[in-house]
């Protein structure tokens, strides 16, 4: 009998394996985006220092880069693993995806970030220890490496929403993958929120400063540089937005809560209030009011978007051809890779799935309750909660339908791909029977 290469299913009953990866990843997201714009902020910084004789300027520098070790470095190489790990058991074949398709994008990023390693620590420990040239140079490099590895992460990420090119499917290629209009705007979106991040974790040191003229300088600074990278930021997600093919529109409308477009508008308003209150009173600038903005911007700012970015996706996790629940939903000519869809149509799920229990693979009177709980664990629980808890509980999802009624609905809309955002799932009628079985129990 023919299998697919699916893998084992990893199922979190409480939070779900998509929100487990969503906290970690929310946390590095803080840490990776402060230090990229906090790379930039050290190389203007330390610019207008050796230009204007401001020692004040690069000891900030240094001591901002301390912070950075701590915060960005310790925790961002804890939770980067993290994701990696997570991700991996979550989605095996979206991550086999984007390994086989940009090994070698990540091991160049991977190179840069070594540079932003080696700059954070020569930024620190080098500093009033080489001449004036060669600690502005390696302020310099640190930016410029930092940077680079934002540019490479945004292009693997825009594929992981689609292809930049539709012609990567039958050509391949990795700019035919990375590049398309929704790749620019996120980058001009991100490299702005990453200053807006800088600044607002930034304002953490600068409350720390003995000397108050220079402490309400640099809060001044600072908001600043927030006021208009919050500006460039909305605007940058708006074009962004405007980049959305039809079918992401229609995913986020169904997924995203009506709130949504309210709530930005409120995140957005608040960040800028923040900074417009430190810039006309910066000595309201305090350690406990910066340390609550940097946590309002990951709750309210960073785990939104992340959301949003994830929802829009759906019902794929990678290229628009692997769903999240692992199936190969299309055919990809430049990979080789062939969609599972027609097996399934063919055999069904239970009989194809090599991890399936050898007395699942035929839905029987005596197994059905099983078999159904085999198909939600595969088909489902990477979005849904399989009971009436946790994260979009299957359980009142069909609330409303008696078993045959749910019955007919799977055999119907899902197992034809009738739903956009849903993977297309194909199933036997007796599959179909079996997972309505399990979920009206």
């Amino acid at each position: 009998m023919e299998l697919l290469g699916m893998y084992p299913t990893w199922y979190d009953p409480t939070l779900g394996s998509g929100w487990v990866l969503g906290v970690i990843a929310v946390i590095h997201v803080l840490a990776s985006h402060t230090s990229v714009g906090a790379a930039l902020v050290f190389a203007w910084l330390a610019t207008v220092a050796y230009r204007r004789q401001r020692p004040e300027l690069l000891e900030y520098v240094r001591r901002y880069g301390v912070v950075l070790l701590v915060f960005s470095y310790v925790l961002g190489s804890i939770t980067g693993p993290g994701i990696w790990f997570s991700a991996t058991v979550a989605s095996p074949r979206g991550i086999s995806a984007l390994i086989h398709s940009y090994v070698w994008v990540w091991a160049t990023e991977w190179v840069f970030f070594v540079g932003e390693v080696v700059g954070i620590y020569a930024l620190v420990y080098l500093a009033n220890k080489v001449d004036q040239k060669t600690h502005l140079n390696l302020v310099r490099f640190f930016a410029i490496a930092s940077w680079a590895t934002m540019l490479i992460i945004v292009g693997i990420l825009s594929f992981m929403m689609w292809p930049g090119q539709p012609a990567w499917y039958d050509q391949g290629g990795t700019l035919n993958g990375f590049y398309g209009p929704y790749t620019f705007g996120q980058v001009i979106t991100r490299t702005a929120f990453m200053l807006m991040c800088a600044a607002v974790v930034g304002g953490i040191v600068a409350s720390r400063i003995a000397d108050a003229d220079f402490r309400n300088e640099m809060a001044r600074k600072l908001a600043v540089l927030g006021i208009v990278a919050a500006v460039v930021a909305f605007l940058g997600l708006q074009w962004t937005l405007g980049t959305l093919p039809e079918h992401a529109r229609e995913v986020m409308a169904v997924r995203l809560p009506a709130w949504f477009v309210t709530s930005l508008w409120a995140t957005f308003g608040g960040i800028i209030a923040y900074f417009a209150l430190t810039f006309l009173v910066p000595r309201v600038l305090s350690p406990w009011l910066s340390v609550a903005a940097a946590v309002a911007v990951m709750v309210f700012g960073i785990w939104p978007e992340e959301t949003a970015r994830e929802s829009m996706r759906k019902p794929w996790v990678a290229g628009q051809y692997v769903y999240s629940n692992q199936v190969i939903g299309r055919d990809v000519p430049a990979l080789g890779v062939q969609s599972d869809l027609p097996a399934l149509q063919a055999r069904g799920m239970l009989a194809s799935h090599p991890f399936v229990p050898e007395g699942l693979r035929q839905v029987t009177a005596a197994n059905q309750a099983e078999a159904g709980h085999a198909l939600a664990l595969i088909y489902c629980s990477n979005c849904h909660n399989l009971g009436a808890s946790g994260i979009r509980p299957l359980g009142n999802l069909t609330a409303g339908m008696d078993e045959a009624g749910l019955a007919g609905f799977i055999s119907g809309a899902l197992a034809t791909g009738a739903m956009p955002h849903m993977p297309h799932m194909p199933m036997s009628d007796a599959e179909a029977g079996a997972l309505a079985h399990f979920l009206k129990r």
